[in-house]
C-alpha cells in the first residue's frame, strides 16, 4: 500500500512554528506528502524534516505560492524529476506553462509505476483578474502536460485546483456561481480533466458525501463548516482498480485549507 497526501499548507513557515505540520507527519506517517502555498524559499525549510527528502519548487517572489514533495526516507520508490517544456533555438529552456516556473506553481516526479505530479492552480482573484489567464493559458497547458505524460505511463496529480467542480463541492452553489473558484469557466477546466479519463478519486468512492476541504476566514465558516473541496487528487483510469481509499482530514488544523491522500495498492 502507498499512501499519498496532499496539503496546501498557506505558509509552511507558520504551519511549523504552530507544530501542525509535525504534528501531522508523526500522526499519519505518509508515504509521500504533496505541499502547495509553501510561501518559503528552499533555505528557509530545508533542514527540518527528518525523515523525509525534501524538493521544493519556491516562487520567484519571497513570501509567495511555492510546491514541495516530501518522500518518507523508508519508502522504497525511487523518483527523478520531470520537465514541461522543451529547448527553445538558442538552448534555453521554455516551459510549457511559464507560471507554473517562476510561481513555484508544480512539481513533477517520475516514480517508476506512475507520473506524481503536485500542482497549486492560480486563483481566479475575487474580481476574476485572472480568470482568463486560467481559461486560456493555464487549464488547457496543464491538461496538455497530464495527456502527454499519459502516453508513457499512468498519473496521478493532486493539490489546490482552486475550483469547486459541482454544487455538492460546496456549501452554497447559487450564491458562489458567478464567483472565483465555482465559475463556469474554472468548473470547464475541471470537467476538461475529468473528460479526458482521469478519475476524480474521492468522488469515485464517496459518490453523495458532502465535504469540504477549504473554509474560508470569515464568518466562522470552518466551525460552521461552510466549505468548499477545492483540493483533489485526480488518477489515471488505468489506475482506478488500485485505488483503496480516497479520504478529507476536516480535523486536522494548521491551514485554512485541510489534508487530502489516496492509498494505492498492488503497484
Amino acid at each position: 500500500m502507498l499512501r499519498i497526501f496532499s496539503w496546501n499548507v498557506n505558509g509552511i513557515r507558520a504551519v511549523l512554528r504552530k507544530g501542525a505540520l509535525q504534528k501531522f507527519l508523526e500522526e499519519y506517517k505518509p508515504d509521500i506528502l504533496c505541499l502547495q502555498e509553501i510561501k518559503a524559499k528552499t533555505a528557509q525549510i530545508e533542514d527540518v524534516f527528518p525523515g523525509y527528502k525534501a524538493i521544493f519548487n519556491p516562487a520567484e517572489k519571497p513570501g509567495y505560492s511555492g510546491t514541495a514533495i516530501l518522500m518518507s526516507e523508508e519508502s522504497p520508490l525511487s523518483s527523478s524529476p520531470v520537465d514541461f517544456g522543451h529547448t527553445s533555438e538558442n538552448g534555453s529552456f521554455e516551459p510549457m506553462i511559464k507560471l507554473a516556473s517562476f510561481e513555484g506553481r508544480i512539481i513533477a516526479l517520475d516514480l517508476g509505476d506512475f507520473y506524481l505530479i503536485n500542482v497549486y492552480t492560480p486563483n481566479s482573484k475575487p474580481d476574476l483578474s485572472r480568470l482568463k489567464l486560467r481559461e486560456n493559458e493555464w487549464d488547457p497547458g496543464f491538461l496538455a502536460m497530464l495527456k502527454e505524460l499519459e502516453k508513457t505511463k499512468p498519473v496521478v496529480t493532486c493539490g489546490d485546483f482552486n475550483a469547486a467542480f459541482s454544487e455538492i463541492d460546496l456549501a452554497r452553489p447559487k450564491q458562489n456561481h458567478h464567483n472565483a473558484g465555482f465559475t463556469d469557466e474554472e468548473r470547464k477546466g475541471i470537467g476538461n480533466i475529468l473528460g479526458a479519463s482521469f478519475v476524480d478519486t474521492f468522488r469515485a468512492l464517496h459518490p453523495d458525501e458532502q465535504r469540504y476541504t477549504w473554509w474560508s476566514h470569515w464568518g466562522h465558516a470552518r466551525e460552521n463548516n461552510v466549505g468548499w473541496r477545492i483540493d483533489y487528487f485526480f488518477v489515471s483510469r488505468k489506475l482506478r482498480n488500485k485505488l483503496a481509499d480516497a479520504e478529507i482530514y476536516e480535523n486536522v488544523l494548521g491551514s485554512d485549507h485541510c489534508p487530502i491522500s489516496i492509498t494505492l495498492k498492488d503497484l
